[in-house]
């Protein structure tokens, strides 16, 4: 078992350095007639609705339980958020604006320091949901746990970090974001991008080779909410994005899609 697993980790490898995404298919999808497994990319449902945030349960994995969750329920890679706290001082591992499913007052993430005071962000733990007592981590031991557990790392630049890589502060800002990516960049498959058109455009300036693009493309048709809404609503969405034999895919719903996978690729 542990000698088939070295060998799929080094044919994942070997395919991330031609920088493809796909899949390492368990058989043939050539033999089987089937389409090539996607590799998937785990991500943490957020209520949609803007009103229920407080019932939000924190299951992003930003921290090292959530993406050994992850791994064991069959990702090949995760997202995770990036967020820059007081004066770009330090780039951690947070969903939300604020400390909302942090221990301490609500503060904004920009507004507080990482280590500094006594409403500091190191010091504060999640306070519900399934990861509660998980501290926040920052960019850097996030993207080493990550490639102990041989996962892709995709990292969705908030677009509240806009208001600091843009003040006086840009500079530091973005070493605190670009000099982790860097220096683990040889080592590790990472990919970027931001949901914020200038942002984006900037990752494309400094990271031309690690944009998304197309990859981990979304595959969901379920709004979720808490409690998550049943994974079958998603088949009809799931299969229709399968039959375009996308090369990865990004979901909410990481362990039931990659059961409702088995026999449907190869």
């Amino acid at each position: 078992m542990m000698t088939n697993r070295r060998a799929r980790v080094a044919l994942t490898v070997a395919a991330f350095a031609a920088g493809s995404l796909a899949g390492v298919p368990p058989t043939s999808a050539a033999a089987s007639g089937a389409p090539a497994c996607p590799l998937i990319f785990g991500h943490g449902g957020y209520p949609e609705n803007p009103g229920d945030m407080a019932k939000d349960q924190v299951r992003q994995p930003n921290n090292d339980r959530a993406v050994d969750d992850q791994k064991s329920w069959g990702a090949g890679g995760v997202e995770g958020d990036v967020q820059l706290t007081k004066e770009g001082t330090k780039a951690v591992m947070w969903h939300n604006t604020s400390t909302n499913g942090l221990t301490g007052a609500r503060r904004n993430i920009t507004d507080i320091w990482w280590a500094y005071g006594s409403d500091n962000l190191r010091a504060r733990r999640i306070l519900r949901g399934p990861y509660t007592g998980e501290p926040v981590y920052t960019l850097r031991e996030w993207l080493d746990h990550v490639r102990s557990k041989d996962l892709v790392a995709l990292l969705e630049i908030k677009p509240e970090a806009k208001a600091v890589l843009t003040s006086s502060h840009a500079a530091n800002a973005w070493k605190e974001i670009s000099d982790p990516i860097v220096e683990r960049q040889s080592a590790q498959r990472i990919m970027v991008y931001s949901t914020d058109s200038w942002i984006q455009g900037e990752l494309a300036r400094r990271h031309p080779g690690l944009l998304k693009g197309s990859a981990a493309r979304w595959t969901d048709s379920v709004g979720w909410n808490e409690p998550p809404p049943a994974w079958r609503g998603n088949t009809a969405r799931w299969q229709a994005v399968l039959n375009q034999a996308p090369k990865s895919v990004m979901t909410n719903y990481t362990k039931d899609y990659r059961a409702w996978l088995n026999g449907k690729c190869g």
